[in-house]
């Protein structure tokens, strides 16, 4: 596998780090001394200086103003994010905004996308339904209303021309809810079909109760109670939630990867100049053998990364499908980026656990991404399923 960058891809990794270089983990209270969210809302200096530096126009086409890049691109940026634990939706909003641009109708794509791309829109979605363990589709009904109604039982699969859908059920911890200005919703018709209805947060109908992240931050509980949503503003392309929630589980890879390069770096960092008997304890070989463990983890989960990336940015075939390669690099991403966090722990001793040491930030944030989306043993049920279905050999 040649997973060579193109110059595109590499210019907007050191675009990404000239913003990001200016960014504190602990410009937020600690999580493990606040009472409820670290913060009200986003860090909106973060936010508009990605805009500034069209970094949230990245995948979007020169058409709604953004450079055109692929997923790929996205993931290098959403990794440097990760390093300083950027308080911002970059991974939702502009995953949202690339499933409009695919997906979606075409009116409101250049209604919302250029104002995406410059910062001036927030998406987010909801993808893990009223539990997290089931699919989140079946979380929301969907319905049309001014539909024809049939001689069976009553309402068809879709609206008729001019009328919408009425969306019924509730969505948990949708992250950045409050500071989203369009909440992506999966839901599912009376036919079963996954569709993603595209609503505004301050729709009639529409509720938020506050929720709170292990790493402090505000999620809220999205309830939708008989909300109305034009035709355009719900994608029934087949295909679309899949590929958005591959989308979301890939670039939490990606937040993964990065947050566990930067907790190795800072455990190499501690145990070259913490000193027993005289000695660095880097040179001892339990702690050598755990650094390396930790190192070989992480690049396990770097090559899985790339290889879910390419498949969901270039469509390509294979003995599974691209959800295989997304479950893959999840399973790695959920398992070593925990197995990264507590080993840190552990070579930092006490001080790991110091609450002026940024550390246990890190923890708090890889537990959050470990969990989000399905842990590891999801995906392992996930992968086993597309195994059974799709026998190699």
């Amino acid at each position: 596998m040649d997973f060579t960058f193109t110059e595109e891809q590499q210019a907007a990794v050191e675009a990404a780090r000239a913003v990001f270089s200016d960014i504190a983990p602990d410009r937020a209270p600690s999580p493990a001394l606040t009472p409820g969210a670290v913060a009200e809302d986003i860090d909106r200096q973060l936010w508009h200086e990605l805009a500034r530096t069209d970094l949230l126009g990245l995948t979007l086409s020169p058409d709604h103003g953004g450079a055109g890049l692929d997923p790929i691109a996205l993931c290098l940026v959403l990794r440097e994010s990760a390093k300083v634990l950027a308080r911002v939706p970059l991974l939702e909003s502009c995953a949202v905004a690339m499933a409009i641009e695919r997906y979606g109708d075409r009116t409101l794509a250049a209604e919302l996308l250029p104002r995406a791309g410059r910062g001036e829109l927030i998406l987010t979605v909801g993808a893990n339904g009223r539990s997290g363990h089931d699919p989140a589709e079946l979380a929301v009904s969907a319905r049309p209303y001014g539909a024809v109604t049939g001689a069976g039982d009553g309402e068809t699969d879709g609206p008729a021309e001019g009328s919408g859908w009425v969306l019924d059920g509730v969505q948990s911890a949708v992250p950045w809810a409050q500071a989203a200005d369009r909440i992506a919703v999966p839901a599912h018709t009376a036919g079963g079909r996954p569709v993603l209805a595209l609503v505004p947060r301050t729709r009639d109908g529409v509720t938020l109760a506050d929720q709170v992240s292990t790493n402090g931050e505000r999620l809220a509980e999205v309830r939708l109670e008989a909300v109305r949503v034009e035709a355009r503003e719900l994608i029934d392309a087949a295909g679309c939630w899949d590929w958005l929630r591959s989308l979301l589980t890939t670039g939490t890879c990606a937040l993964a990867l990065g947050l566990g390069e930067r907790v190795l770096a800072m455990t190499a960092e501690y145990t070259g100049k913490r000193e027993q008997f005289g000695f660095p304890i880097a040179t001892f070989q339990a702690v050598a053998v755990q650094a390396a463990d930790r190192y070989i983890d992480l690049r396990a989960m770097e090559a899985t990364l790339w290889q879910a990336a390419w498949r969901i940015s270039t469509d390509t075939g294979g003995p599974l499908p691209a959800a295989g390669d997304v479950a893959v690099a999840k399973i790695w991403a959920s398992d070593g980026v925990r197995r990264v966090v507590h080993t840190a722990q552990h070579l930092h001793g006490g001080f790991g656990a110091d609450t002026d040491y940024p550390l246990h930030r890190y923890h708090a944030w890889a537990k959050q991404i470990e969990l989000s989306l399905g842990p590891a043993a999801a995906h392992e049920e996930a992968l086993g399923d597309l195994l059974a279905a799709h026998p190699l050999g």
